[in-house]
């Protein structure tokens, strides 16, 4: 049976994202690696993955292999640092969907790179990125998501898994 996983920010090849957000690698190479290794190890070539933004840094043919390393349907929701290169580079480059704004999956969630403005009167909720480990983020509530790579372990988080992590999450306004 076809899953659906989610992960944001994995930042292929980007040597000083370890240092930015403190990540536990002591190199890209280990980065690179334990990330494909977590990656395929969670996702089958069967799967959907939806990668929300900022994939790898690099040239094509090096950003080509991290594509073709990894399992999976991929479909990127282009990122701040992705812009570098047009949507159909993307494509070019191996994804088998490249999108360049936040789409609506199931009718509910908002997909972006960054977070959205979601309030408790909007009938949606927000799965994003972007945001990393920035502490003023929550990393799940009842209308929204981060899974951003370091939120994650590094993992590509099943969609059930992060539906019910919502479903589970306290609501403010009820525990006042």
């Amino acid at each position: 049976m076809k899953k659906v996983f989610f992960i944001a920010d994995t930042h292929f090849g980007h040597k000083e994202i370890i240092n930015f957000e403190n990540r536990p690698f002591k190199n890209t190479e280990e980065m690179n690696e334990i990330l494909i290794q977590n990656w395929n190890k969670t996702v089958s070539e069967k799967d959907v993955i939806f990668l929300l933004g900022d994939f790898a840094f690099g040239e094509k043919e090096e950003i080509q292999q991290y594509i073709s390393a990894l399992n999976g349907y991929k479909i990127l929701i282009m990122g701040n640092h992705d812009r570098v290169y047009p949507q159909s580079w993307w494509a070019g480059a191996g994804f088998q969907e490249v999108i360049q704004y936040p789409v609506i999956y199931k009718e509910w969630f908002m997909l972006s790179h960054e977070p959205l403005y979601i309030n408790k009167n909007m009938p949606y909720a927000n799965i994003f990125g972007h945001v990393h480990g920035n502490p003023l983020y929550t990393d799940v509530s009842r209308q929204s998501f981060c899974v951003s790579a370091e939120r994650t372990g590094y993992i590509p988080l099943e969609f059930e898994e992060i539906t019910e992590k919502m479903q589970n999450a306290i609501n403010p306004e009820v525990e006042k």
